[in-house]
């Protein structure tokens, strides 16, 4: 299937990439310049921002309640923006329709950003919030029962890295772990996937980009061969929680994400893979008011009620 009309003539009308090195900072302001006004978004019962004092420190976190209730499941969330770029606020609008769409209580997280924080400072601070949910449950009307991690490309990362690490410690409370193109091989060996190759130029995230944009992680400490940085290097899958990998036809990064899944499942873990057609990287961020990738939000519902 073709890249879809309405996200091609998005991309055909972006400006060349800027030339020279990349700066952080003014490629978070120009992100955070398309956010919505508040008077635009989603309504739900309730937005609120607050601390969590956890074991990695103050974490800022949003917490999204979709209606009035004794009790919630937790879903936890972890932005995307290849760990520099990404906010609370550039996510806000993914957050409330998760929040929406699931039922469930989401506490999405602002984690410290490279080049500024160094490894593993992010990934400790998501870790750390999970552990917080469950320690401050009752102040969060948890239910005790559904405790989520769900995260986009780079945030897919932190999710499946905190899935494994939250495993290891034996803190077993997560109950499912959410995928949505994850960035999940930070060796970007052009012959290590065929999508790396098929989709590396004319799809908005390309090929040649990963390196660069990945390089603010990687040049803080990130190893690629860490398990942690890249969670298809664990050798041992076993025991790790249900699974919803979401990958996009056009994304360079696909076929890292389908291999995740079947890896997962071979090792015993349930593991459900879902590709989306005509889409790019991105999409659930970007294009998910087109109706057949807003189905993403009901299709996450779907499997936290199954599993």
């Amino acid at each position: 299937m073709t890249l879809h009309p309405e996200i091609a003539e998005f991309i055909a009308s972006l400006p060349a990439p800027p030339e020279g090195p990349l700066d952080p900072v003014a490629l978070r302001a120009a992100d955070e310049a398309h956010v919505a006004p508040l008077e635009e978004r989603l309504p739900l019962h309730a937005v609120d921002d607050v601390t969590a004092r956890t074991a990695a420190g103050e974490v800022p976190v949003r917490i999204y309640t979709p209606v009035e209730a004794d009790s919630y499941g937790v879903l936890v969330y972890f932005h995307g923006g290849a760990f520099f770029l990404g906010s609370l606020e550039t996510h806000d609008h993914v957050a409330r329709s998760l929040a929406k769409e699931t039922g469930l209580k989401v506490v999405s997280v602002g984690y410290r950003l490279a080049p500024e924080a160094a490894f593993p400072a992010g990934l400790d601070d998501c870790y750390a919030v999970v552990r917080w949910v469950a320690e401050e449950g009752t102040g969060l009307a948890w239910d005790g029962t559904t405790l989520a991690v769900a995260g986009d490309s780079s945030g897919g990362t932190f999710a499946a890295a905190v899935a494994a690490r939250a495993h290891d410690d034996g803190f077993d409370r997560i109950t499912h772990q959410i995928l949505y193109y994850p960035s999940l091989d930070l060796d970007f060996d052009v012959d290590r996937y065929p999508s790396l190759r098929e989709n590396a130029v004319g799809y908005g995230l390309e090929t040649a980009g990963l390196k660069p944009f990945n390089a603010f992680y990687l040049d803080s400490g990130a190893d690629p061969a860490d398990p942690l940085v890249s969670p298809i290097k664990r050798t041992d899958l076993t025991g790790l929680p249900p699974a919803l990998v979401v990958t996009a036809e056009h994304d360079p990064m696909r076929d890292e994400g389908e291999l995740y899944g079947e890896r997962l499942r071979e090792a015993g873990a349930e593991a459900t893979v879902s590709r989306y057609e005509g889409a790019g990287h991105g999409f659930v961020q970007h294009f998910s008011w087109i109706p057949e990738y807003h189905a993403v939000f009901t299709q996450t519902r779907d499997f936290l009620g199954r599993s």
